[in-house]
């Protein structure tokens, strides 16, 4: 029997209004003037007076990610990318330079030193912060860049190749549709797939470097405005980077390439070994390769359709649940589908990519992903129900910077989850050994992200390092050249690029991180290595690990980063020791699984 859900109600309005809509800036313009105007006499005068702020700015969140939700499930519907820009092109702007007044406001008031509140400490530090780097030239500047960065979204989201169905009939698919057939035993198939692919994605190349081009111009001037040396320095500071330096950065792409990336090899030699074994045509490793099984077995199909992943995810995490004797994790993705709060299938027109988009009034956030009948779909949709539950742990904190969370902490919720709820697989799985491949495969991937990560990031440091003038100063075949050095630093040495090398070149245009959150892929590394750590502890003790879990992701951003990571009782450590420690841990298991 389905348990008695308790749907939430958005909290009341007693500041702006239960009624209130936005339509115009002007609808919105008298709230921001009577918090800059407010006389505040006394500490509960300036408690309600931040109050009333987080109230105003709940509202304003949830009202543009309804405006990006809608729009990137329909990137064709030209009514939806109108009401999305109008918010980056009417509202934002002047939210800017409220949002300074009102941290200057808040960082001098003489009456902070008598809230004790915890998370008062953290809020405003990322305010003084913010204060620092504010400038008014750079109002249109994120405006133009914010611009820009949504043509990524629809330009990728409108890419489809044909290819003959069972029926010899040609048949238009996504992308993300096509990615699943790179699984197939056939690799006649898989060649023409991943070539026509290749080809479609390099059709756009120039048009995806031009855009590249114009973020990066745009993003230093920016840095330059600021009074940074570089859109890396601006960036730091922006995001609130107080527990880690670049340096920290490089000291991680080190780890890794020592700790990791000799595995990268391993793995590849084994895949190339079996292959051989099972295909007599088989010669050398080639891209195309990667993700069909080495033993020959069909792509793994967890399940069917959107309705059937979500359903099968919901008595995944009961399962965990019940592990522990509470049934809190899968209420939360049963409030979300109740209320409609999910859109999961691929298809054509919908943006790439997948999210769990925090909703700030209601608290009930929502997932969008492009699901495709695949092993890695599923891992996504685990994924993002690990960032729902932390929207659902940190729904009740009082102001709205409480609960906003970095992205080192967002995503050991959401990576951490992969893990813990890998043994309760078999919902999906129903043959034991269709279920130990997709813990395996599962796992290798962690071995081959790590890599990923330091290859993005480092890419990230070397673009915007270089960028010291306009991008036009940093040609193309500079940059094809510094991403080949890169990747190839972080790849295998087995698989054959050979003739390939064209896309090879271009392929970091693939990662959406690049065009929409610059700077924002670190954080799946470091999460990586906390989220391998909060496993260690699960597998220890099922009831600590998981408590220790919820309890880091309940703090939400009421502490420093390190604090959030010791609640969960994992380091936050790049070096090559620690993260060899938790590799080894990973590793083991892999060779378990395969014996």
């Amino acid at each position: 029997m389905e348990p008695v859900l308790a749907i939430p109600a958005r909290p009341a309005r007693p500041f702006i209004g239960e009624d209130f809509v936005l339509n115009t800036w002007n609808d919105v313009k008298p709230l921001y003037d009577n918090l800059v105007d407010r006389p505040i006499k006394n500490a509960a005068e300036l408690r309600q007076w931040l109050a009333d702020r987080s109230e105003l700015e709940s509202y304003l969140s949830e009202n543009f990610a309804w405006r990006y939700i809608r729009m990137t499930c329909d990137t064709s519907d030209a009514d939806l990318i109108d009401r999305f820009n109008f918010f980056i092109t009417e509202i934002q702007p002047q939210l800017s330079v409220y949002e300074n007044t009102l941290d200057l406001r808040t960082v001098e008031s003489p009456y902070l030193a008598e809230l004790k509140d915890e998370g008062i400490a953290i809020a405003l530090r990322g305010m003084k912060k913010a204060i620092e780097i504010f400038r008014d030239e750079n109002i249109p500047l994120q405006t133009d860049i914010q611009s820009e960065q949504r043509k990524y979204g629809a330009l990728v989201g409108a890419m489809t190749i044909e290819l003959e169905n069972a029926d010899g009939v040609p048949e238009e698919i996504t992308l993300p549709q096509a990615s699943t057939l790179l699984q197939s035993p056939d690799r006649i198939l898989r060649e023409k797939v991943w070539r026509k692919v290749q080809e479609r994605r390099y059709e756009d190349k120039a048009s995806l470097d031009e855009l590249y081009d114009r973020l990066v111009d745009l993003r230093h001037q920016v840095a330059v405005n600021a009074g940074f040396a570089n859109f890396r320095d601006y960036m730091f500071a922006a995001m609130g980077r107080f527990d880690y330096t670049p340096q920290d950065c490089f000291d991680f792409h080190t780890s890794v390439s020592k700790a990791v990336v000799p595995l990268l090899d391993q793995l590849a030699l084994e895949r190339q070994q079996k292959l051989m074994q099972t295909d007599p045509s088989f010669d050398v490793l080639r891209p195309w390769d990667a993700k069909v099984d080495p033993d020959g077995f069909p792509a793994l199909k967890p399940f069917e359709t959107g309705t059937e992943l979500l359903n099968k995810t919901i008595t995944c995490f009961s399962r965990l649940d019940a592990a522990v004797g509470h049934s809190y994790l899968s209420n939360c993705l049963r409030i979300m589908k109740a209320m409609g709060h999910l859109d999961l299938e691929s298809r054509k027109g919908k943006a790439p990519g997948g999210y769990n988009y925090p909703l700030e009034e209601i608290g009930v956030p929502f997932i969008f992903m492009n699901a495709t009948s695949s092993l890695r779909d599923l891992v996504t949709m685990v994924h993002e129900g690990g960032h729902a539950v932390h929207s659902f742990l940190t729904r009740d904190l009082p102001l709205k910077p409480f609960r906003n969370p970095p992205m080192e902490v967002a995503e050991l919720a959401s990576m951490s989850m992969e893990l813990l709820t890998m043994d309760y697989w078999d919902v999906f799985f129903e043959d034991p050994e269709e279920l130990k491949r997709a813990k395996i495969q599962h796992l290798e991937s962690i071995i081959e992200t790590l890599p990923w990560v330091a290859t993005i990031d480092k890419f990230q440091h070397w673009v915007y390092e270089t960028a010291a003038g306009p991008a036009a100063a940093q040609p193309d075949e500079e940059r094809q050249t510094a991403w080949m050095r890169i990747f190839e630093a972080f790849s295998d040495t087995v698989t054959n690029w050979e003739g390939l090398e064209k896309y090879e070149a271009c392929s970091w245009q693939k990662q959406l991180h690049l065009y929409e959150v610059p700077f924002y892929y670190i954080e799946y590394g470091i999460a990586q290595l906390g989220a391998i750590g909060v496993w260690m502890n699960f597998r220890q003790d099922k009831q600590k690990g998981l408590q220790g879990y919820l309890n880091a992701l309940k703090l939400g951003y009421t502490a420093p980063i390190r604090e959030i990571y010791r609640a969960a009782d994992v380091p936050f450590d790049f070096s090559e020791e620690h993260i060899g420690r938790l590799i080894r841990f990973v590793w083991a298991e892999i060779e378990r699984l395969k014996n």
